[in-house]
This record gives C-alpha cells, structure tokens and sequence, in this order.
C-alpha cells in the first residue's frame, strides 16, 4: 500500500508537465485524477496525526476541514474559470458522497465483523438536525426563484449572499456547540494509535500537500471543458460523481478506519461533519468568493439535485436515529449512492 501510494505521489509533477505542454485533455485529466488521490491521503494523514493528538471533537472538525480543503480548492479554480455547474455540482457530490459513498463504506467495512456497532445518539441526532437545517437553507433559493413573479438575478444573487452569511454563522454556531458548551457529547475513548509524526512535521506535510493540491486542480480544471466535448460527459456528472469522489479520498480513508478500529463517533463526526461543512462553510465561501473572482455563483440548484441532497439527507437521518449501524446499513447507503451516480450520468 506505500509503495503504490509514493507511486501515486510520482503522478503529480508528471500531471503538471503535462498540462504546461498542453498534450491530450484526457492523459491530463485521468494524471491529474491520479494525482489527486494519494495528496488527499497524505493530507488524510498528516490530519490524522493532528488530530491524535486532540480531542476526539477537534479531530473531527480538522478531518473534516482538510478533507474538504480539496473541494474547495477545485471549487476556487473552477469559479475562477467560470465553470459554474461544475461548482455547484462538485457541492452535491461531495454532500451526497460524504453521506451515502463515505458513511456506507465505514459502516459497512466496520461492521463486517462486528453484530452492531454503537455511537452517541444524542451527538448523531444534533449532527443531523443541523445537516438538515443546512439543507433547508440550500432549498430556500431555488423555491424563492421558481415561485417569485417577478425575481430577478440581482434579487436571487442578493437572496444567495445573505443566506451564504447566515449559513457561516451558524455553522460557526454549531463549532462552538461541539467544541465548548456540549462537547462531553462528542467524547469518546481514545484510541491507543501511535503517531509517526511530530506536530511541527505534520503541519509542514499538511501545507504542501494542499499547495500540491492546489497546483493540480488548477491543471485538472483546464481539461474540463475539452473532456466534457470529447467524451460527451456532462459538466454536471464530472461535478457530481468524478471530482466528488476523488475530492472524497481523505475521508473515505478516515472515516473507514476509524470504523473498523470501531470509533463509530469520529466516523460521524467525519462523514456527517464533512457534509454539514460543505452546505455550512464551504458552499456559502464559494458564493462570495465568487463575486471577487468576477464569476458571481447564486444558490440555485437544479430540482434533480436538490432532490438528491433531500433524499441523502433523510436516508442518512433514518440510519443513524437509533445509535447504532450494522454492515447491512452500510451497504444499503453505498446502493442508494450507486443509484444516484447512475441517474446523475444519464441526466441530460
């Protein structure tokens, strides 16, 4: 697995070479895809050794934080080349993704062995009420568009800024929820994992591995436009399903360990966290950075994937209601992803 992971590392200046020369879209693409993936681990571990040596809460907010700092990286260069469905689309996969793909493969890989596996139910069920409230907020634009008479873009795109302010505010509410007045919610036993690192040498790895990411997003957003005529993708599917999944990576890996070493409350706090950062942080930050890089992104969703985000969102709330999750849960989530992926390439 290391071997093939620092053979993975090797793809990156190889995928920058190959954007600088312009060679074929789609050798750029698939290099830049490549690469990706193992920056998204090594920023997956060097997080994991920051947050060893955390509370379990913390640890969960900074998996989610960095987990999600390449979507919001592709997301930045995407805008900046004014790929707006992408962006949106990306938001969806990612939330969809972190919910169904990453929790469904935890649960499922944790629970193979196991009858059942427990967490905090009071922890779960706060996590989804504010996944559902982000959700709310993201539902409001598209309803106020399709059923205002006389809505104009300047009226949506105002209507988009304000709530993007409101989201970062409660979000910044729901830290200092988890953080500081309810965090014995949030405790668990910690997990006696020796860490192979210093805090100083994780942080280094951590900031250029995001530098790295950053350089190769902006070479795999170049080749978009000349995939989606090559091979007949739709922007939407790249969004939704290829750059979600590998923009992913990070949690699928710590999610998934975390469940089968049975920390079901970490696993949460990363699938769940990393989704409610998107709606909450990430997507709002998207908006108004949108509007500094002269390609201003509204919060207008399409019906089909609003209706995706819906549905994620109360599948997710049904399996973790209770306080528990078994392996068959978790594959009922992946199935429920899969169906999704399907009808997302299809969409015309």
């Amino acid at each position: 697995m290391k071997f093939l992971q620092w053979g993975l590392l090797a793809l990156t200046p190889f995928a920058l070479l190959s954007g600088f020369l312009h060679l074929p879209a789609a050798l750029t693409f698939t290099l830049s895809l490549a690469a990706i993936v193992p920056l998204a681990k090594v920023i997956g571990d060097a997080t994991e050794e920051l947050a060893a040596k955390t509370t379990p809460a913390l640890g969960g907010l900074l998996n989610a934080t960095f987990g999600n700092a390449t979507e919001l990286i592709i997301g930045i260069f995407a805008l900046q080349a004014g790929l707006i469905q992408v962006v949106k689309a990306s938001i969806t996969g990612s939330i969809i993704g972190n919910l169904l793909l990453v929790l469904g493969m935890a649960i499922f890989m944790g629970g193979r062995t196991r009858k059942k596996q427990v967490f905090n139910a009071t922890a779960a069920k706060a996590a989804a009420s504010m996944l559902l409230l982000a959700t709310i907020a993201l539902v409001v634009p598209a309803m106020f568009g399709a059923t205002s008479a006389d809505v104009t873009p300047h009226t949506i795109m105002l209507l988009s800024v304000l709530v993007s302010i409101l989201m970062i505010g409660a979000y910044i509410a729901s830290l200092f929820f988890s953080l500081k007045t309810h965090k014995h919610l949030y405790e668990e036993e910690a997990a006696d994992n020796p860490t192979k690192w210093t805090l100083w040498q994780s942080i280094w790895i951590l900031g250029g591995a995001t530098v790295a990411v950053a350089l190769v997003s902006e070479t795999l957003v170049s080749t978009i436009e000349p995939i989606v005529v090559q091979l007949g993708w739709t922007q939407l599917f790249i969004g939704v399903v290829v750059v979600a999944v590998v923009g992913n990576v990070a949690e699928h890996l710590s999610a998934i360990r975390a469940a089968m070493d049975d920390r079901m409350d970490l696993t949460l706090s990363i699938a769940v966290g990393s989704a409610t950062q998107i709606i909450m942080f990430v997507a709002p930050a998207l908006v108004l950075l949108s509007l500094v890089l002269g390609h201003p992104m509204d919060l207008i969703f399409t019906v089909f994937e609003l209706s995706a985000l819906i549905f994620s969102v109360l599948v997710t709330n049904v399996v973790i209601e209770d306080g528990e999750s078994n392996w068959f849960e978790g594959i009922q989530l992946m199935f429920a992803y899969l169906i999704m992926a399907i009808a997302f390439f299809l969409y015309v």
